[in-house]
C-alpha cells in the first residue's frame, strides 16, 4: 500500500538553506508536493526554487507566525501524511523512507521524527526527542537538580533526554521537534490544528501534548538523521525570538498545568519564565555591546 505524503516549510529569510531543504526534498522519493509557506521574507530565498517542480509558494503580506503558517500549509494539501520541516533542515538519504515505515507499522502512531544532528561533527541536538517540559521539571532543569537523576529518578527527571544514549531501536516519546515532523492526516483530523495562539516556540509542544491526548503515539526513530542548521532562521532578531519563546512556555504551562498546581506555583512560574527571560535579554544586549567596542 502506498501512501501520499506532502511537505510544508514554513520560510523566514532562511537565506540559501531553503534551497538546500528542498534539494533533500526531491530526492525523496516518498513526497510528492512541497508546499513553502513564507512568512513575508526580506531576503532572497525564494527566488532559487519558485520555477522548481512541485513546489507551491504561499507568501504572505506579514509574519503570521510558526503556527498559522503550518495551517495555511495543511490547507492546501490533501496527502495521507504531512511533513513539517524547518528550512535549516535536511535529509541524509532514505532518512524519509524509514520513518514512513515505522508509521506505516503501528496504526496508533501518530507522529514521527527522527535524530537532529548538527553540521559537521554529526552530534545530537537537544529536541529531537525529549519528555514534557512540565513545570517541575523545568525547574528541577533550570537549577541543576537533573544532575541527581541517577539517586531519584522520579523526583529529578530530565526533560532533555539527547543526553542518553540513543536507543537501538524506534521508541516511543513524550515530545520530538517541530523542525522535522511527520503527521498522519488521519491523527490531524482528530486532534486538530496548530494552536495559533503560539507564534514562535512551544507550539510543538502543544501539538505532542494534545497527540497524547487522544491516545496517540509519537515515535522517536534513532537511525533517521536530520541535519539542523539550528538557529540559522532566527540568529538575526534573538530578542524577539526570547519574548515568543517565552510567551509561548507561559501559554503552554497555563493551558496544560494550571489545574495541576496550586496557584502560588503558577505564580512562581510566571515569575521564573520572565526573571529567565531578563536574564537572556541582558546576556544579549551585553554581548551586542561588547560586539560594538
Amino acid at each position: 500500500m502506498t501512501e501520499s505524503i506532502d511537505a510544508i516549510v514554513v520560510n523566514y529569510n532562511a537565506g540559501y538553506l531553503l534551497q538546500t531543504c528542498i534539494a533533500s526534498l526531491h530526492v525523496c522519493p516518498v513526497v510528492s508536493k512541497v508546499i513553502v509557506v513564507d512568512n513575508f521574507s526580506h531576503d532572497d530565498s525564494l527566488r532559487a526554487i519558485q520555477h522548481l517542480p512541485g513546489v507551491q509558494i504561499i507568501k504572505n503580506n506579514k509574519n503570521f507566525g510558526f503556527a498559522a503558517a503550518c495551517n495555511m500549509g495543511i490547507e492546501k494539501t490533501d496527502a495521507d501524511y504531512l511533513l513539517f520541516l524547518n528550512p535549516d533542515c535536511s535529509f541524509l538519504p532514505g532518512t524519509m523512507s524509514r520513518i514512513v515505515e515505522h508509521m506505516r507499522a503501528d496504526s496508533a502512531i501518530g507522529m514521527a521524527g527522527g535524530v537532529l544532528i548538527n553540521p559537521g561533527d554529526g552530534t545530537e541536538q537537544a529536541g529531537g526527542r525529549r519528555a514534557i517540559p512540565t513545570p517541575w521539571r523545568s525547574f528541577v532543569r533550570a537549577f541543576g537538580l537533573h544532575r541527581y537523576a541517577n539517586r531519584w529518578p522520579r523526583l529529578f527527571y530530565d526533560f532533555c533526554l539527547h543526553d542518553e544514549l540513543l536507543p537501538g531501536a524506534p521508541v516511543a516519546v513524550e515530545a520530538i521537534s517541530g523542525a522535522c515532523m511527520l503527521v498522519k492526516r488521519e491523527a490531524i483530523d482528530d486532534v486538530g490544528l496548530w494552536d495559533e495562539g503560539y507564534f514562535l516556540h512551544c507550539e510543538d509542544l502543544d501539538w505532542c501534548m494534545r497527540f497524547r491526548q487522544k491516545g496517540w503515539k509519537i515515535l522517536f526513530i534513532p537511525d533517521a538523521k536530520i541535519i539542523h542548521q539550528q538557529g540559522a532562521c532566527s540568529r538575526s532578531r534573538p530578542f524577539f525570538v526570547e519574548w515568543h519563546k517565552h510567551k509561548g512556555m507561559l501559554r503552554f504551562y497555563r493551558k496544560f498545568f494550571r489545574h495541576q498546581y496550586p496557584g502560588i506555583l503558577m505564580w512562581l512560574v510566571t515569575f521564573g519564565v520572565w526573571f529567565r527571560f531578563f536574564l537572556v535579554a541582558g546576556y544579549y544586549l551585553a554581548k551586542r555591546m561588547l560586539d560594538k567596542l
